[in-house]
Order: C-alpha cells, then structure tokens, then sequence
C-alpha cells in the first residue's frame, strides 16, 4: 500500500477505531470520523475533554484500526499531535472535506483536530478470492 492508496482506503471508509493510552498506561478507545490529507496524514476531531485528548497528550503514540467491511481492514500506528498553522489549515481542509459538518463543530472552542503521521500500516485483506497482507514502514 503506497501514500495514495492510504489516502483513498481512509476516505471511502471514514471511520476508525483510535487506541491511546491513558497516563497510567491502561488502554482506551473510541470511534471516529477520519479523513487524510494527500500527504498521508489521518485527521480526526475531538473535544478537549475527552479522554482520547488527554491521552494523546501524555502519549502521543496512538493505533488505528479503519475498515471492517467485507473483511478489509488497515491497521495503523504513529504518533498525534494538535496541528497548528498552515499544518493545521491543510488537515482541516481534508477533514471538512470529508465531514462538512464538521465547520459547524469546529466553531466551538473545544473542538480540537488531531494529526496522526503514521509509521506503520498493516493492510489486510480476508477475503477468499483476494487474500493480501502488507505491511509497510514509514519514514
């Protein structure tokens, strides 16, 4: 899977499953809406409150798992962070492409958008007549 092919699997799929870690370490979840940005970047919202946020702030280091339909699926792990400026213009543009509702969230406040730049991915493909697994190293 190449930079290109990421970025069409994330956007047909819009969903993901992010993991992060809590400041004790213990694993967490959630659901949620992503896009990406040509460079390969995976792009979601989120509320200062919540418990994805505050994780992603004492560790950064988050998995992904995006895709379940027809037994298609793309792990990813890297590292998020908050963007800002032109940083965060170019993966808000992607995301309220992907979400236009997403301009009417971000107009509070609270609404934050994480930027994950993958190091690996792992893609898998379960179905009987097009069996693949790759996995890729990023730089």
């Amino acid at each position: 899977m190449d930079k290109e092919q990421l970025v069409e699997f994330v956007q047909q799929r819009g969903l993901a499953v992010v993991a992060t870690r809590d400041a004790d370490g213990e694993p967490q979840a959630a659901l949620v809406g992503v896009a990406a940005t040509a460079e390969g970047e995976i792009v979601f919202d989120t509320l200062t409150s919540s418990r994805k946020c505050r994780n992603i702030s004492s560790h950064p280091r988050v998995a992904l798992m995006i895709g379940w339909d027809d037994e298609v699926t793309l792990q990813c792990e890297g590292v998020a962070d908050l963007p800002l400026g032109e940083d965060l213009v170019r993966c808000t543009t992607a995301y309220f492409e992907q979400f236009p509702d997403g301009r009417q969230r971000a107009a509070n406040p609270d609404i934050k958008h994480v930027r994950v730049r993958p190091h690996w991915l792992r893609y898998s493909d379960y179905r009987p007549d097009s069996y693949t697994i790759e996995e890729l190293e990023l730089h």
